[in-house]
């Protein structure tokens, strides 16, 4: 263990610091043709940022299925959106391979959601929740992490949106896409790789 890092952060302390932004490439993905190249390029990285976003329900006992995966590397995001093509035969085969690290947070509640979808074999996952723990980071959330580590805050404006409308926000998309390149980098972060 190590005082490297904060061990807290409060929620005011986030608030005042500055925002982060996702400045790579986003693709945003709607048949398995598309998710079929994306796989291919993302399978030369040994390591990608993931994520997941569900459409909010606001009423008791409904639920909806996961809509989006995000994958990213340094500098280019996919949001694979589910709710268009299903879930490609290359994405199951990408979350179950072992020779692609896959950095994520809440990783179980991510596997549950999308078993919900299609039965699936995860591979060669870490969840920096646990990850951080080893660094005296007592926080879990990814946006007190994040300022933890970084001195940036981000936002989540969208978490609640409607992650099944027809055409993605700009917001969105850029919201999307942060929360899959920040699991990476806390990563890169915390293994001196940044």
């Amino acid at each position: 263990m190590t005082d490297k890092y904060l061990h807290t952060i409060t929620k005011e302390e986030v608030e005042e610091l500055p925002m982060e932004h996702f400045d790579g490439r986003i693709f945003v993905l709607t048949t398995e043709s598309e998710a079929n190249k994306a796989v291919e390029y993302l399978q030369k990285y040994p390591r990608i940022g993931f994520d997941t976003e569900t459409r909010p329900s606001f009423r008791k006992g409904k639920r909806y299925k996961v809509s989006l995966v995000q994958l990213s590397t340094d500098d280019t995001c996919f949001l694979f959106r589910l709710n268009y093509m299903g879930f490609p035969a290359s994405l199951k085969r990408l979350l179950g391979n072992a020779d692609v690290m896959k950095i994520g947070l809440s990783l179980r509640d991510d596997f549950n959601s999308l078993r919900k979808r299609v039965e699936i074999d995860p591979q060669n996952f870490l969840d920096i929740q646990s990850l951080v723990s080893q660094y005296g980071i007592e926080e879990a959330s990814l946006q007190k992490i994040y300022a933890i580590l970084f001195g940036k805050k981000i936002s989540k404006g969208q978490r609640l949106s409607n992650w099944e409308t027809d055409i993605l926000t700009e917001q969105q998309k850029r919201y999307a896409a942060l929360d899959a390149w920040a699991c990476l980098q806390i990563y890169k972060q915390l293994n001196n790789e940044a």
